[in-house]
């Protein structure tokens, strides 16, 4: 079949799926993509070709497209993913940050970056980073580090075996993440026969390999001899659809069950075993057991700073660690009993494993305390009637309490995703959706997209800060053309107050993190600045709410549900007010020499505190 690269890579992918569990669908939705002169002749020429084979869906800026991607394979539990195409040049380069969120995250997103002439015959194209060292380095060899695999299509018949590789890491659980094909933008339009046989489609089946037996009676083994075990359940359980499986060996077991960023929603929040997040976000509950914990299973967890707390967050001197995961490398993190496996396979086994066999009663009772206690703590936090602008919490609280079982708040960078993660009920295990592995502003509306297209049938609320608001709002247009219905509650606390809040605790004094005016000694902490984001939202086209307090931002939730289209509910809050403190610790640290106070007194306590740190290099076998 005589077809252009470009053709062919449309036609190859639309034909691509996927099998879990004996139920199989497309594994790609489309495509999203902004057209320049290095991808409209090829890739653009070819998207328009097929027509409602390959769908393309316009977007507004290159990375918020790959957040998009990203919102959508996530909440399809990376069963399902975008290809997302850009120009070369700066088109290219505005999707490194995409791509880094869905490798860190784990996420399958396709890049299709235009590239320079491979013939040469141009050069320097417009847009084209030249570098004297080498003619065959453009601003493309960017996405390598970012990317899970990357190649560049330098003649036509090396695109079938590219093809291949890429849809082998993209549908790897272990593997997964940003997958780049750069397409020099002469090549894309270049004819070449294809076998017939590449356009049949094609399954990809998504493993879910056995864990060893041998290991896992040993961990059950060791559990019957646990005192005070915890589960912490990462993302991973909820990727392999293992959360009714854990619900029901924290059931039968007794084990209490902390959860992740990730992870949260593996549990329902009123789940009898559930305790809540773990870590330097998380809750008094978890905080507390976790500490005295004699061992520890991880299940789907990359163990981050923060669910960590940086290595302070199990204290037992004598802590055993057992992690389960089907990613290698992060089973050996923390020195831990090493079971490469799919979650979901790992838990079932298990759970025969350990029948007839439950925690101490006493344990049960004490954790079951602890996280009755802690909520108490949110429902005060919920309703602090705290004036005159709200704390955060309450509208944290607002939202939750304004929402069903099968909602999803998406979240991002800033304070709202701690506070989210210690305070948000979550009643399903796609019902919450914040991006914390590479923690970045920006990710909140254009990921909030692409959980509305993923689940149409749930609300989907997106908080979002002012910082995060005004990196990149441009999806709301998208969202608007495309008839897609999201509700933003953006809160406005006039600047990057997570930061300023850290930046106080390191004797940093909150320089830099407010939006004011230049002072008369030359400082940013002057006036206000007279911005409203409410304004900027109605400007592109949102229905726009403004909440002056949390009365009126039910009101305002109410009318936001009822409306059909994309609606911006406004909010200030007074980022004076924390949320409930976690009791635990985070690693940020402090300059040694200084002249302020401030960063001398920090010094003396980060000197004190980073003494609970621990080196997890006792082999757990």
């Amino acid at each position: 079949m005589r077809l252009t690269v470009a053709q062919a890579l449309v036609r190859f992918l639309s034909v691509q799926s996927v099998e879990r569990d004996d139920q199989q669908h497309r594994f790609f939705a489309g495509c999203f993509g902004i057209f320049g002169h290095g991808n409209v002749a090829g890739i653009g020429q070819a998207l328009l070709e097929s027509g409602d084979e390959f769908p393309y869906y316009l977007a507004r800026n290159e990375q918020a497209m790959v957040h998009t991607a990203v919102g959508y394979a996530r909440m399809s539990n990376r069963l399902r993913a975008f290809a997302c195409t850009s120009s070369v040049g700066p088109g290219a380069t505005n999707m490194v940050t995409g791509a880094a969120v869905a490798t860190t995250n784990r996420i399958p997103v396709l890049l299709l970056p235009g590239d320079v002439f491979a013939t040469r015959r141009a050069n320097p194209v417009l847009q084209e980073l030249e570098d004297p060292t080498s003619l065959d380095v453009s601003v493309n060899d960017a996405l390598r580090p970012v990317s899970k695999y990357f190649d560049r299509i330098w003649r036509p018949e090396q695109l079938p075996e590219a093809m291949l590789h890429a849809m082998r890491v993209l549908t790897d659980p272990a593997e997964t993440g940003a997958v780049t094909l750069a397409l020099p933008q002469d090549v894309q339009t270049e004819a070449w026969d294809y076998p017939d046989s590449l356009f049949e489609a094609r399954v990809w089946r998504v493993r879910r390999p056995p864990p060893e037996t041998q290991l896992i009676e040993r961990l059950a083994k060791k559990l019957r001899t646990a005192n005070r075990p915890i589960i912490v359940a990462g993302g991973g359980v909820i990727y392999s659809g293992a959360t009714a499986s854990l619900a029901d060996l924290a059931a039968a077991t007794g084990i209490p069950v902390a959860e992740t960023q990730a992870g949260k929603g593996a549990l329902r929040f009123d789940h009898t075993q559930s305790v809540g997040a773990i870590g330097a976000t998380g809750t008094t509950a978890a905080n507390e057991i976790a500490r005295g914990a004699d061992l520890v299973v991880g299940i789907g967890t990359r163990w981050s700073d923060f669910t960590t707390a940086s290595h302070s967050v199990f204290q037992n001197p004598d802590v055993e660690i057992i992690n389960i995961n089907v990613t290698p490398s992060d089973t050996a993190k923390l020195s831990a009993l090493a079971i490469v496996a799919d979650a979901r396979a790992a838990i079932d086994e298990l759970a025969v494993q350990l029948k007839e066999w439950r925690v101490p009663k006493a344990f049960e009772d004490e954790y079951g305390e602890l996280a009755k206690r802690w909520d108490e703590t949110v429902e005060a936090a919920y309703h602090l009637g705290h004036g005159p602008l709200p704390a955060q919490s309450e509208v944290v609280g607002a939202v939750e309490e304004s929402s069903s079982d099968a909602d999803v708040v998406v979240g991002a960078a800033g304070s709202l995703p701690g506070d989210l993660h210690k305070l948000w009920r979550t009643r399903d295990p796609k019902g919450y959706h914040v991006e914390y592995a590479f923690s970045c502003m920006g990710y909140e509306i254009a990921a909030g997209l692409g959980v509305k297209m993923a689940a149409p049938e749930r609300e989907v609320y997106v908080m979002v800060g002012d910082g995060s608001y005004l990196m990149l709002n441009s999806e709301l247009v998208t969202a608007l053309q495309e008839g897609i219905k999201i509700i933003v509650v953006l809160v406005v606390n006039h600047g990057f107050q997570s930061i300023g809040a850290l930046s106080e605790s390191v004797g940093v004094e909150r320089f830099g993190t407010a939006y004011r005016r230049r002072d008369a000694s030359g400082q940013l902490a002057g006036a206000k600045l007279p911005i409203d984001l409410a304004a900027n939202a109605a400007s592109l086209g949102a229905t726009v709410l403004r909440a002056t307090s949390i009365d009126e931002l039910r009101d305002a939730l109410k009318v936001a549900r009822a409306n059909v289209e994309t609606t911006v509910v406004h909010i200030e809050t007074d980022p004076m007010v924390a949320a409930p403190d976690s009791a635990s610790w985070w690693d940020v640290p402090v300059a040694e020499v200084a002249t302020r106070d401030a960063t001398i007194g920090a010094l003396r306590r980060y000197e004190t505190e980073h003494t609970i740190q621990r080196e997890y290099f006792r082999p757990t076998t």
